[in-house]
């Protein structure tokens, strides 16, 4: 018997969801979105429960949250993941529109119709933005008015350049403006909206390249210098404890007695691994929000950075260790 997800969400949860699934295009229904999302969940969740009670030895009050956490970020990359096919389905339908309203004003020119016009612009190398318009036809087909149907048009992306357009053609068509030369400035304005863009995008290159140097370079050395530093602390109380087996004496006052370090170096890498993740990830966004004003851009790069990351804390790690390992030696 399917289990029917849908119920387990409220309403207004179960709406968002779907227009998500809507506006990124994909043919998935929410029940097998929810399923996916709700047994990853719990997945997740006792996976991470048992490698950090089991393997990493943590207590159980740190362990089970730290579990549920793990879940919950699955559950927001999932929908991450989502709003980035959004975003890349907008992105690419705005990178057509200037040549389609083009093709649009070029064929109100020779005398066809606005539906018309709109429905022979749609190429098939505007996939899939040809086939909603094709959809789009249809409904005109079906009695729908024009106004609605463009509106539907522009409701089935999330895009401001998309919306503002269909405004302006929706009002030229009820008030009778001249639907050829709009067309012709509508594709102007969102060319040069484009190439304004990238320039200011190229203007902000040097605040991504601080970005990427912190958030790759610099905060993984400083955990992998750091990680070495509390090995080497640890070898030292070893060494004094062995030697001082009754404890060391305190020097006056009790707050000045000397005390072996609390955190241990599993704990720290766990800590380490923790906090390049969440800053690299950040990282990718903050970029992505610099070079496009989207940070859900910056999806696609979170894995690569998070690797680059942690390799940056791996090799600084190792060549201290072997570093320190040599003065010893000598």
């Amino acid at each position: 018997m399917a289990i029917n997800f849908e119920r387990l969400v409220s309403r207004r949860v179960g709406k968002m969801l779907q227009d998500t699934l809507d506006l990124s295009g994909s043919q998935m229904s929410l029940n097998t979105l929810l399923s996916y999302m709700i047994i990853g969940f719990f997945v997740i969740a006792i996976a991470g429960l048992g490698v950090m009670f089991l393997a990493l030895k943590l207590p159980l009050f740190e362990s089970f949250p730290l579990s549920l956490v793990s879940g919950l970020v699955y559950i927001m990359v999932l929908y991450g993941v989502l709003n980035y096919k959004l975003d890349k389905r907008a992105d690419k339908m705005e990178s057509i529109l200037p040549e389609y309203f083009q093709l649009v004003a070029a064929n109100l020119r020779s005398g066809m119709s606005i539906d018309r016009s709109m429905l022979i612009a749609a190429r098939p190398e505007f996939t899939p933005f040809a086939e909603d318009v094709q959809r789009m036809n249809n409904r005109l087909f079906s009695g729908e008015s024009f106004d609605v149907t463009l509106h539907k048009l522009a409701a089935s992306y999330r895009s401001n350049t998309l919306t503002r357009s269909v405004r302006l053609i929706s009002e030229a068509y009820r008030f009778g403006g001249k639907m050829a030369d709009l067309m012709e400035q509508i594709s102007k304005d969102i060319r040069s909206q484009q190439i304004v863009q990238k320039e200011i995008a190229g203007q902000l290159f040097m605040y991504s390249i601080f970005i990427a140097f912190a958030g790759l370079v610099a905060a993984p050395v400083l955990y992998g210098l750091t990680g070495e530093m509390i090995k080497i602390t640890d070898t030292v109380w070893s060494g004094i404890l062995a030697s001082n087996p009754g404890g060391l004496p305190s020097t006056g006052s009790s707050f000045l007695k000397p005390q072996p370090p609390v955190i241990t170096i599993a704990q720290y890498h766990l800590f380490s691994y923790l906090a390049i993740i969440i800053i690299t990830g950040f990282a990718a966004l903050i970029m992505a929000a610099i070079n496009s004003g989207k940070p859900v851009r910056g999806i696609r790069l979170i894995p690569v950075f998070i690797l680059i990351g942690i390799g940056v804390f791996l090799v600084v790690g190792a060549v201290v260790a072997g570093l320190f390992g040599s003065i010893g030696a000598a």
